[in-house]
């Protein structure tokens, strides 16, 4: 459902507010002087975080500590309040927000340490398995501009402990809408504020109890500078005109239905191309199904019980009998009866039941257009090619300006475009935000009328 809020409505990002203290060497800080560009006046003198973002680009020195030292981690609740008393002493702050989960060995998207960091409090490191998180915390944070990195990998599990943001700055992107070539955390710090962060610890075990500290180091830099990051970001996108878009998508972002944090059916299985009877495709299934059952009994991440690769190799060779699938298993694997079991309901399924190479779906596949529906592909490729060359003008990536998905559908539903306000519209109701509509209706106009006139 389209997302219909007047963002004209919204506020500026708010000026960047001066800072208490700074994690760069005082001789190399630019001078202070009042910032008006985020106002609205790009005439005058450069705010300071761009003045900050100019400086640290000449010399990239690394973040490898706290500049108010390592806090203990939040076990307990009377701290966590203590942080929520200071923090309210500045509303207006925005707060940095990051969530560490275990998805490489966890099968739950759950959060096991949430970071968060304001001026007026410093860090706050907080164990969500300790205690259940207080309606203080909630009300809180959900009166707040939230500054995340990649927001949609963390917003599902902090919504799962009843956080939720009264706004949102994400900086992965506000980099892409910027045009930035690299948009990990590490590179967007490293551009903006000219420190290196480490990334050591970015796929461990953080279920593991207790956490090692040069763990607990690595999540405190992850929110340690993101307020910053996102104040030069904030003065370049409005620097580029590109402030409202910035705002739709992240409006977007915090409104928009979080989909699963992991593949919820079993055709998402890598090399499942390899299979090509159905009775194949129904051994993987049903190994599917009860890889899955026991991943999520005992919350293990699945390729922890059997590997994908694995999986489809066995299934592969079902059809030949219970030697041949015997031979494709790890030698290791444990309960190999259980596994044959599960592939020969598959293979015994009735042939009205087994499942078809590739699902229905509206429309079709786009890489199948140029076989069998030649006049849809070659609108496709027409309008995309033109779409493309508008997101190189206007330096964004061709799928932040509209997402492919969205592109074809449209073309797929469209022999000939209508007038302007018509296929905003109709953009606007497939999913597209406004900044995204106005900019591409008449791109996506230009090129129809030129497939349409072609001989």
């Amino acid at each position: 459902m389209t997302d219909t809020t007047d963002m004209t409505d919204l506020p500026l990002f708010q000026p960047p507010q001066p800072r208490r203290s700074d994690p760069t060497p005082a001789a190399e800080d630019p001078p202070s002087e009042p910032s008006q560009a985020l106002a609205g006046d790009t005439d005058t003198a450069a705010p300071d975080a761009v003045a900050h973002d100019a400086a640290s680009r000449s010399t990239v020195r690394p973040l490898d500590a706290p500049r108010d030292g390592l806090v203990p981690v939040i076990d307990r609740i009377q701290p966590l309040l203590a942080w929520c008393e200071a923090a309210a002493t500045a509303p207006e702050e925005p707060v940095a927000v990051d969530a560490e989960r275990a998805s490489s060995y966890r099968y739950s998207s759950r959060a096991y340490l949430v970071q968060l960091r304001t001026e007026a409090a410093g860090t706050a490191l907080i164990d969500p398995l300790a205690f259940t998180i207080p309606d203080t915390l909630r009300q809180l944070l959900a009166e707040r501009e939230w500054v995340l990195h990649a927001a949609g990998q963390d917003l599902p599990s902090l919504a799962e402990i009843g956080l939720r943001p009264g706004s949102l700055f994400d900086t992965e992107l506000a980099a892409r809408l910027l045009g930035m070539e690299r948009v990990g955390l590490s590179a967007v710090v490293e551009d903006t504020v000219g420190l290196r962060l480490a990334k050591e610890h970015s796929a461990a075990d953080w279920s593991k109890r207790p956490l090692p500290e040069s763990w607990l180091l690595y999540a405190a830099l992850d929110v340690e500078v993101l307020v910053e990051v996102r104040d030069v970001l904030a003065a370049r996108l409005q620097e580029a005109g590109k402030d409202r878009w910035a705002r739709e998508e992240f409006e977007h972002e915090r409104t928009r239905e979080q989909g699963p944090t992991r593949s919820s059916s079993w055709r998402g299985l890598h090399g499942i191309g390899a299979l090509r009877s159905p009775k194949q495709l129904a051994a993987a299934q049903q190994m599917w199904a009860r890889r899955d059952e026991i991943a999520s009994a005992e919350d293990l991440s699945p390729h922890r019980v059997i590997k994908d690769r694995d999986l489809v190799s066995a299934a592969k060779e079902a059809v030949r009998g219970r030697d041949a699938f015997d031979r494709a298993l790890p030698v290791k694997l444990r309960r190999k009866d259980m596994w044959w079991q599960a592939a020969r309901s598959g293979l015994e399924m009735p042939a009205a039941h087994l499942p078809s190479r590739s699902e229905p779906s509206y429309p079709p596949p786009h890489k199948l257009w140029s076989k069998k529906h030649p006049e849809a592909w070659e609108r496709y490729q027409t309008v995309r090619a033109a779409m493309n060359e508008r997101a190189e003008e206007l330096t964004v990536p061709a799928e932040n300006l509209l997402q492919p998905s969205l592109l074809r559908h449209w073309v797929w539903e469209h022999e000939q475009a209508g007038g302007t306000t018509a296929v905003e519209t109709e953009l606007q109701e497939l999913g597209a935000r406004p900044w995204q509509a106005e900019l591409s209706a008449p791109v996506i106009i230009a090129a129809m009328s030129q497939v349409t006139t072609s001989p």
